[in-house]
């Protein structure tokens, strides 16, 4: 059985930091790109950042460039996402999701959607 586990969410303020990690299962690892998405309360979700590993693609949102850094650890079946600075509107659950490529499409999750969801992990900055 697939599965994506995410964690590492919290309460931090702002100009903090925060690792969050998604450890997959289920299936090789290398063949799927990682991506995270946040939805805010009343909001629609969306694409922050997403790796493959496998064919070398990373894609980051604008509004978290320099911000949020995406890492693989392939031995344990982990992508990271290292976000600093952290800004009150960056609050939101966030979720990882697998698909075969990390592009511009996989972040927008209503286009095309992932092939599997993880459940989110809750991240709040407070002002």
């Amino acid at each position: 059985e697939v599965q994506l586990q995410a964690s590492g969410g919290g309460l931090v303020q702002t100009g903090g930091s925060l690792r969050l990690s998604c450890v997959a299962s289920g299936y090789n690892f290398d063949d799927y790109a990682i991506g995270w998405f946040r939805q805010a309360p009343g909001k629609e979700r969306e694409g922050v950042s997403c790796i493959s590993s496998k064919y070398s693609m990373t894609f980051t949102s604008e509004s978290v460039k320099g911000r949020f850094t995406l890492s693989n650890d392939n031995a344990k079946n982990t992508v990271y996402l290292q976000m600093d600075n952290l800004k009150p509107e960056d609050t939101a659950v966030y979720y990882c999701a697998a698909r075969i490529f990390c592009t511009r499409a996989f972040m927008s999750p209503m286009q095309t959607p992932p092939n599997f969801w993880g459940r989110g992990t809750q991240v709040t900055v407070s002002s």
